[in-house]
């Protein structure tokens, strides 16, 4: 049987990569290669060749992790959305046009956002009189009858 939601090898290698690469043995790993490279430098004389290894293998490693981490990074940010996207529509008063608003481009975000930050600035006028009103009546004779 196959499973419901198969992946591509690309994809279970970029999250199998990004499993092992935030291991703390990982690190350790990379810090001993570190310290072996330069622990033999004295024994190459500290040649070109010797520093080109190094220099080599960390810019390839670094330019492939950066396309890893990214899909990565895409992925859960999707996933995120996704979910995002679910608790609007399943909230019985939200507004369902917030449900794409990653697809907008700057001028439409820019409206939404203003429109946004007046609901913000207003709830927090609301809020700022609500302290500043004095209690009711009633609850002022029971703080000074006490």
């Amino acid at each position: 049987m196959k499973p419901v939601n198969p992946q591509s090898s690309f994809t279970r290698f970029a999250k199998w990569t990004a499993r092992v690469a935030g291991q703390p043995m990982t690190f350790g790993l990379c810090l001993l290669i570190i310290v072996v490279w330069a622990a033999l430098g004295p024994v190459f004389r500290y040649s070109d060749s010797w520093q080109l290894v190094i220099n080599t293998s960390t810019t390839i490693i670094t330019f492939l992790m950066v396309f890893l981490i990214q899909n990565t990074q895409n992925r859960e940010a999707e996933a995120t959305q996704l979910k995002l996207d679910e608790l609007i529509r399943a909230i019985g008063n939200a507004q369902n046009a917030l449900l794409d608003l990653e697809e907008m481009d700057e001028v439409d975000l820019d409206a939404v956002r203003e429109g946004y930050q007046k609901l913000a600035s207003a709830a927090r006028m609301e809020s700022r009189r609500a302290r500043r009103k004095p209690p009711t009546s009633g609850a002022a004779r029971k703080t000074r009858s006490k």
